[in-house]
């Protein structure tokens, strides 16, 4: 089944309301310097394309780029790295969003049940605490709120680190929208991993969305 590039993803779930890190594709080393000096440093730059699904297995990331110079070494690096199999391709920078929480939010189409909506504690913690929990779609705001209830680790979403605590309407609005997409039939699946919560705000900072066509 086929998947967006992360531009094309990212470009899909913001169009529904979600709010993404803000980011630009380019096609050529200088290009992303431009871009990154624009975005303001740090930034992150990513190989970006419709065969390029699972990008830090590969080490297509590159984070923390604080000078320009860093940003024309990474930029080069995964440009030399781009493989056949790989098809067109761009480079993605985004801005570097902080924060030292993260969620996993998702919608994905189970054959029994239809479409779901996942939401989970990311990071670090993710495969140690497998606190993970879905509603069917479309939500409405009491079930997306019955969802962020249903995790066991509700101190992550309070005050943490001097961070306040999560928005929850912010929250809300990002599960009722991934909801919504459930309605159309041509999505079969989106992954937002992680979603950042950068003073308190739920931030998608990687967008990966599978489709019916491509």
């Amino acid at each position: 089944m086929p998947t967006l590039s992360e531009s094309r993803s990212r470009l899909l779930v913001s169009e529904a309301g979600i709010p993404v890190s803000n980011w630009e594709t380019a096609d050529s080393t200088q290009e992303a310097v431009s871009l990154a000096k624009n975005l303001g440093f740090p930034v992150v730059v990513k190989l970006c394309g419709d065969e390029i699904a699972h990008k830090t297995e590969r080490g297509l990331v590159r984070l923390n780029l604080k000078t320009e110079d860093a940003v024309e070494e990474a930029a080069d690096e995964l440009l030399s790295s781009v493989t056949a199999d790989d098809g067109e391709v761009t480079l993605l920078v985004s801005e570097q969003i902080r924060g030292n929480r993260e969620l996993i939010v998702g919608l994905v189409r189970d054959e029994q049940f239809g479409p779901c909506v996942m939401l989970g504690i990311g990071g670090i913690l993710a495969e140690a605490v497998a606190d993970v929990a879905f509603r069917l779609a479309p939500l409405s705001r009491s079930e997306a709120s019955d969802l962020i209830d249903d995790l066991s680790m509700q101190s992550l979403l309070d005050s943490f680190r001097g961070e306040p605590a999560v928005d929850r309407e912010a929250l809300i609005n990002v599960l009722c929208a991934l909801g919504d997409l459930g309605s159309d039939q041509e999505v079969l699946s989106v992954d937002l991993n992680p979603l950042i919560v950068a003073n308190g705000v739920p931030i998608a900072v990687d967008a990966l969305v599978e489709t019916v066509e491509g």
